[in-house]
């Protein structure tokens, strides 16, 4: 069993669509194009494994916690060490790297307040890099 996907509202899907794409690398499904005028825009990033569904409606954001609290999304060395940098250079506020001993990860969210994680295991490789750039 895994987890098929995991449901955000938003409220703009156009835009999170964009946003999504632009920083995490998701594009909408077309075998779920049927869904959009009733349900959510499914987009995925690996080909329908790892999968969000955008919904309209008002972010949890601030809110106290009723569902979820943050998505982690798994990446290898260089996939993470160029996501911080790239974020970094963009301006957008970035907790991280942090360095969970086992582990690194950076903390974020999306324009709509959905907390949001990249998360790597492969931590001597991430440490080796982060020291070479100081």
């Amino acid at each position: 069993m895994r987890i098929d996907h995991v449901e955000l509202f938003v409220p703009d899907r156009e835009a999170a669509v964009s946003w999504y794409a632009e920083w995490l690398g998701f594009a909408a499904m077309r075998e779920h194009a049927a869904w959009v005028a009733t349900g959510p825009v499914m987009i995925t990033n690996d080909g329908g494994f790892t999968k969000i569904a955008l919904f309209t409606g008002e972010p949890q954001g601030d809110a106290d916690v009723r569902g979820w609290r943050r998505l982690a999304f798994g990446l290898d060395a260089d996939r993470f060490i160029a996501f911080v940098e790239r974020y970094r250079e963009s301006g957008q506020a970035l907790n991280g790297p942090v360095d969970h001993h086992t582990a690194w990860s950076a903390y974020f969210s999306d324009p709509w307040g959905n907390l949001l994680e990249v998360t790597t295991y492969d931590y001597d490789a991430v440490r080796d890099a982060l020291d070479s750039k100081k």
